[in-house]
């Protein structure tokens, strides 16, 4: 099996969101959650997967990171 992106996921305080999801998502969040119970143990609930799957997006979107950069070093110039 192969390695899941989400691991050694941190207890932080959440935030609430509100927002609708396809079913077909939903069931998706539901089955990730369950492989990742079986693959480590973490007994999470689906939406709490929804915080670091985007987070690990927005990790790895190369011109996010960019953008981003930029937009800092605008803002404390």
């Amino acid at each position: 099996m192969s390695t899941l992106k989400l691991a050694g996921l941190q207890d932080d305080t959440p935030v609430k969101l509100t927002l609708e999801l396809p079913a077909e998502i939903h069931r998706d969040l539901v089955l990730y959650a369950e492989l990742l119970a079986s693959a480590d143990g973490a007994n999470l609930a689906p939406q709490q997967l929804v915080g670091p799957m985007l987070s690990r997006f927005m990790a790895t979107d190369r011109s996010f990171a960019a953008q981003k950069a930029r937009f800092q070093t605008r803002r404390t110039t």
